[in-house]
């Protein structure tokens, strides 16, 4: 088992200006990018409500679920509206992920071979850190995927 990049979810977001954001661009988020607090919020904060109130809510049709119960967010039918924000029983959705991204943050590309390096350099070591641990619910402990886990308390 090889090192691990652990992000705590709840720290990261909490930290003021955030540096740098993880995204990861591949086939399966519809052209566009993903940053790893939208995946992590959504796999794991997200409380995966059955009625959706969210997508409802949605005047653009941005959001859907998937086969697994996910929620899913096109980044090109997104009009930033709020309304699956200001809807969400819970607070699970927050302004910080769906707001026009600051001219001053870096974006680097998760996908790609060393940037996990250069996205641990920008921020302190209680927020995203390496570790040679796996994933361990017990602890909250969750396997983002095979290079990186997060730290989040999720809904049970």
């Amino acid at each position: 088992m090889g090192k691990k990049l652990l992000i705590d979810l709840m720290k990261i977001r909490d930290y003021e200006n955030i540096p740098a954001e993880g995204i990861f661009k591949k086939n399966g988020y519809e052209r566009s990018f993903k940053s790893i607090r939208e995946l992590a919020t959504f796999h794991f904060t997200c409380r995966k409500c059955e009625k959706t109130p969210c997508i409802n809510a949605c005047p653009a049709e941005a959001l859907k679920k998937d086969g697994n119960g996910l929620i899913n967010r096109s980044m090109y039918k997104c009009i930033r509206c709020k309304s699956c924000i200001v809807i969400c029983p819970f607070g699970t959705l927050v302004d910080d992920l769906f707001a026009a991204k600051e001219s001053g943050r870096k974006f680097i590309h998760l996908d790609r071979e060393g940037d996990l390096e250069e996205f641990a350099s920008f921020f302190p070591d209680d927020i995203v850190a390496w570790t040679d641990a796996g994933e361990n619910k017990a602890e909250n402990i969750f396997a983002l995927n095979d290079d990186i886990l997060i730290i989040e308390k999720p809904w049970r």
